[in-house]
């Protein structure tokens, strides 16, 4: 069973799984942002980070209060004016992370926190946003309820996760290479959360006027250890429990190869794609505009082919 299947489950049984080793992630997001030169591993973070400030400023309003859940360094607030939000809360799993944040305009303030149990009362906040930091989640349902809770009424969550296509490239070359080397292989990108999934479980959090689209960023490397240095470099190694520790260097050295062969620019150059999947969800406000009842129509599919057939006539003539 996968993740997709798994998280699915989860949510209609109540239930939380336990796929990740939080400890391991939060010991890797502190080294890689103790890391002196950790600034040169933030490009994918600091994109994300400035497509969904894009989307804030879409919504066209202003947040008197806004939570940052994972924010890392704080990818999102750079991007964003004290107009749009006023102030602003950023929690994250890493003291590390909260210590190294980028400066911003915003009036801000630090709590360390984990993504899966935030320290705060219902009916906080105007805005809720989290970049690239869900998708280590073990109970992805639970933290959206919980950030859904912590939504004022009418209040608007923005998001955004590492989608089910990432690193597709690297995934298939390690596998291969493996069977080649072992006869067998093991997980070693982590599972992570379709998109055909996250409109559901945005729903069932108690979410309205859902919006969900994906985007590709592809970047490209030198070879495939250059891949796995920069993603150990981000923090995102994989954290899952059953992750294999060590692989052979005859396999490292096959995988590589096989993935200049089935994926190689012809510049030499390897391509990474990182898919990744926007959220925006409501919490739901007597105010907000609702779907009109069932049945309330005034005119009816008959009237409308009749209109249509009307229309012809009157062209034709």
């Amino acid at each position: 069973m996968n993740l997709r299947s798994l998280r699915c489950l989860s949510s209609r049984l109540g239930g939380a799984l336990n796929v990740f080793d939080r400890s391991m992630k939060r010991k890797q997001k502190q080294w890689a942002s103790s890391l002196l030169d950790s600034d040169k591993y933030d490009y994918l973070r600091d994109e994300v980070g400035s497509r969904v400030a894009d989307r804030v400023y879409d919504v066209s309003r202003t947040f008197p209060l806004a939570l940052d859940v994972g924010c890392g360094k704080s990818h999102i607030a750079e991007h964003l004016s004290k107009d749009i939000v006023e102030h602003l809360f950023l929690t994250d799993v890493s003291d590390s992370s909260l210590r190294n944040r980028r400066k911003c305009e915003i009036p801000s303030h630090c709590v360390l926190a984990d993504e899966e149990f935030l320290p705060f009362k219902e009916n906080t906040f105007d805005l809720v946003l989290s970049s690239l930091s869900l998708h280590w989640i073990n109970d992805l349902p639970g933290a959206l309820r919980q950030i859904h809770q912590v939504l004022k009424p009418d209040g608007v969550f923005i998001g955004a996760v590492v989608g089910g296509e990432t690193l597709y490239e690297l995934r298939c070359s390690l596998q291969l290479a493996e069977l080649e080397r072992e006869g067998g292989f093991a997980p070693h990108i982590s599972p992570y959360t379709a998109v055909t999934d996250l409109g559901n479980l945005l729903g069932q959090a108690g979410f309205s006027m859902l919006t969900v689209d994906t985007d590709e960023v592809q970047v490209n490397y030198p070879g495939m250890l250059e891949v796995v240095r920069d993603l150990q470099g981000m923090g995102e190694s994989n954290c899952a429990w059953n992750r294999k520790p060590l692989l052979h260097r005859d396999t490292i050295l096959a995988a590589a190869a096989i993935y200049k062969e089935m994926y190689g620019n012809e510049d030499g150059s390897v391509p990474a794609t990182f898919q990744i999947l926007y959220m925006i969800g409501w919490k739901p406000h007597e105010s907000q505009a609702k779907p009109a009842k069932r049945g309330s129509a005034n005119i009816s599919f008959a009237d409308l082919s009749s209109l249509n057939k009307l229309q012809k006539t009157n062209e034709k003539s």
